[in-house]
C-alpha cells in the first residue's frame, strides 16, 4: 500500500517526510521534480506518475505537493481520496494546511500520520476519532507539555472506535445546538472567442458544521434534487434512502465535515454569469500589438459578481504593457509574462474595461497564436446550477437547534479564447 510520504512546497523544497514500511530514497522525487517542471501550472502536474520501480500519486493542496510512493498496484483514487483527508485532518487541526504551520507543528503532524495509516494501510481517519487519540494543540496545552514532558497523545481509546457509529463520538453536549451547511459551487467552462459556450459543467460541494448535542438523526432535502446527477456522499449518508426518495437522511459527525460533493456536466444546466468582450491583436509591422477587454454580469440571478480577476499568459516576446484600466488595477510581471487585471466587485452600470498598447521584443516574429484568459470570481448567495435546500428535519433528540444554508458560486477553471 502506501510506503511513504513527502511534503513539496511550491519552490520544490521537500520539507517533510514520513515512512511506514522501509526508508525510500529522497531521490524518487526526481521523477515528480521533472513532471512538475513539464506542467506549467501546479494544477497540471500528473495525479498518477510511473517510475520503474515506484508509483508517484500526488495532490496539490493549499500550495503544498502531496506526494505518497507505492510499490504495488492500488487503485489510484484510493491513495487521493486519503491524501485529501490528510490535508483536511491537517486544516481541521490547525486551522490552516500551510508549510509554515506544518513546521510549526510537525510532532503532532508526524503523531497524526502513525495513527492514520498503520503498516501502509487507512486505520483512523475521522476526524473526531482522531481528536481523542491526539488532542488538538492549544497555547495552554504546549505549555503544559513543555513543561510536563507529556505529549498530546489520549490516554484511553476513542469511544467511537468500537461503536456502529465510528464517526460520531458519545455523549457529545453543546449550549448553543446549531447546524450549518454551505452550498459552494465551482464553474469549469471554456467560451470562445464569440462567447459560445464550447464546454461547461458545475462540480459542487456541501460543506456541513454541525455542533448538536446527543445523537441526533438528520434529513435534509431539495427543492429540485434531480438537477443533481452524479454524486459522492460521506459515509454518513444512508444512500438506499436518497436512491428511493431523493433525501440525504444521516447520523451527523461532530464538528466541520463534508456532506456530499455532486457534478453537473448538462450544458443546458450551468448558466455562465459573465460574458468578455475582448480584442488583443499583434501588428505584422513594428514591434506592437494592442489590447481591448470589456467584462460584464451575464447570468447573475440579480447577485453581484464580487472578487473578480482576469489573468492573460502572454506570448515571451511581449516586453511591457501601457495599459489603462476604469476599474481596479492591472498588473503585467515582464518575467512570468503574466498580466493580472483585478477588478473587484462588477458594477453593471459602468462596466469595467481595460485597453492599451503593448511592446514586442524587436525583431521577433509575429505571435502564432494570441493567449488565453483565465477569469475567476465569487457570487454570494448563489448557486449556478439553481440547487436549493428545502427544509432540514431533526429526530431523535428533542431540543430545537439554529439553521442555515449559504450558497456560494466560485470559478473554477474558467478560460475564455481570443
Amino acid at each position: 500500500m502506501i510506503h511513504s510520504l513527502f511534503l513539496i512546497n511550491n519552490a520544490g523544497d521537500l520539507f517533510l517526510e514520513k515512512h511506514w514500511k522501509s526508508v525510500i530514497s529522497r531521490s524518487v522525487c526526481d521523477y515528480f521534480f521533472e513532471a512538475r517542471e513539464k506542467a506549467v501550472e501546479p494544477d497540471n502536474v500528473p495525479p498518477v506518475i510511473r517510475t520503474p520501480h515506484h508509483y508517484l500519486i500526488n495532490i496539490y493542496r493549499e500550495k503544498i505537493f502531496f506526494v505518497s510512493v507505492i510499490q504495488t498496484e492500488v487503485p489510484p483514487l484510493f491513495v487521493i481520496e486519503f491524501l485529501h483527508r490528510v490535508a483536511e485532518t491537517f486544516q481541521d487541526y490547525f486551522g490552516e494546511c500551510s508549510e509554515s504551520t506544518i513546521k510549526d507543528n510537525v510532532v503532532i503532524v508526524y503523531e497524526l500520520l502513525e495513527e492514520m495509516l498503520d503498516n501502509g494501510f487507512p486505520l483512523a481517519t475521522e476526524s473526531n476519532i482522531l481528536k481523542e487519540l491526539i488532542r488538538p494543540p492549544t497555547i495552554l496545552r504546549s505549555m503544559v507539555n513543555t513543561i510536563t514532558g507529556s505529549s498530546n497523545v489520549g490516554e484511553t481509546l476513542p469511544t467511537g472506535q468500537l461503536s456502529t457509529i465510528p464517526w460520531r463520538r458519545a455523549g457529545v453536549k453543546y449550549t448553543n445546538n446549531e447546524a450549518y451547511f454551505d452550498v459552494v459551487e465551482e464553474i469549469d467552462a471554456i467560451l470562445d472567442k464569440s462567447g459560445t459556450t464550447v464546454f461547461a459543467e458545475i462540480q459542487g460541494v456541501i460543506d456541513a458544521c454541525v455542533k448538536l448535542s446527543g445523537m441526533p438523526d438528520l434529513t435534509l432535502s431539495f427543492m429540485n434534487p434531480r438537477l443533481l446527477d452524479d454524486v459522492s456522499f460521506h459515509p454518513c449518508v444512508r444512500y438506499k434512502r436518497w436512491e428511493s426518495e431523493r433525501v440525504i437522511s444521516f447520523v451527523p459527525p461532530d464538528g466541520n465535515f463534508q456532506l456530499m460533493s455532486y457534478h453537473i456536466s448538462a450544458q443546458n444546466l450551468v448558466a455562465i454569469p459573465v460574458y468578455v468582450k475582448q480584442n488583443i491583436s499583434f501588428f505584422e509591422t513594428g514591434s506592437s500589438g494592442r489590447l481591448d477587454i470589456t467584462v460584464g454580469p451575464k447570468q447573475t440571478m440579480g447577485k453581484t459578481v464580487e472578487g473578480l480577476v482576469v489573468t492573460v499568459h502572454m506570448p515571451k516576446v511581449v516586453l511591457s504593457a501601457n495599459l489603462n484600466a476604469t476599474q481596479g488595477t492591472y498588473n503585467y510581471d515582464p518575467v512570468t509574462k503574466i498580466l493580472v487585471w483585478d477588478i473587484g466587485k462588477l458594477n453593471p452600470q459602468k462596466l469595467p474595461n481595460l485597453k492599451g498598447s503593448l511592446s514586442l521584443q524587436s525583431g521577433a516574429p509575429k505571435p502564432e497564436e494570441n493567449p488565453s484568459l483565465n477569469i475567476d470570481l465569487k457570487i454570494q448567495q448563489l448557486a449556478i446550477s439553481g440547487l436549493k435546500v428545502n427544509r432540514l428535519d431533526m429526530y431523535g433528540e428533542k431540543y430545537k437547534p439554529f439553521k442555515g444554508v449559504k450558497y456560494v458560486t466560485k470559478a473554477g477553471k474558467f478560460q475564455v479564447r481570443t
